[in-house]
């Protein structure tokens, strides 16, 4: 990219050409760039990594597919989970290491949990019939704005901060500093 910034972007199934693309590498002719085992929050998890050389993608400057499996059994339920994600980048091979790139995944995991995760599920983002010009965009920035004044207010669980704030509509303007 032109200023020396390079994007890392998750393919997923709603693009289904370039999904399926990433999805059908021959991943087992491709060399593990990273492994990772941890054991915490009473789950054991295993992350493994492996990249490409990718040209043939609909997307700006995309250099590299990834592949990603996250393992994990949880030991409270005995149930193990994989995920398997695709995502792809504009760096080009060998500008870092398989260790850097996971740790870069695990950065945009923690944007997904604090602020998607929220959206989806804590205000049905999926579920809004709102379709038309720029309001799911103006929607998603309301929300957006929503969780931000309840986390600069030191709330963690968004769930409860809005039934909280539905008993006392002025809290989130004294937050902001807009009421005395």
């Amino acid at each position: 990219m032109d200023g020396g910034a390079h994007c890392l972007a998750r393919v997923k199934a709603n693009h289904p050409g370039p999904f399926d693309r990433v999805r059908r590498l021959p991943r087992r002719d491709i060399v593990l760039d990273h492994y990772d085992r941890t054991r915490a929050h009473h789950r054991l998890e295993i992350r493994r990594l492996k990249t490409a050389a990718f040209a043939h993608l609909d997307h700006p400057d995309a250099a590299q597919a990834l592949h990603v499996v996250r393992w994990r059994k949880d030991f409270t339920s005995g149930k193990p989970t994989i995920e398997r994600a695709y995502p792809i980048t504009g760096l080009p091979p060998g500008a870092a290491t398989g260790t850097q790139l996971a740790a870069w995944i695990r950065d945009h995991w923690k944007i997904e949990d604090l602020l998607h995760h929220v959206r989806d599920r804590t205000f049905r983002e999926d579920d809004s019939t709102i379709h038309i010009g720029r309001l799911p965009r103006i929607m998603a920035s309301l929300r957006n704005l929503a969780i931000g004044v309840h986390r600069q207010d030191g709330h963690t669980n968004i769930a409860a901060a809005l039934r909280r704030t539905a008993c006392d509509h002025y809290r989130p303007l004294a937050c902001l500093g807009l009421t005395g």
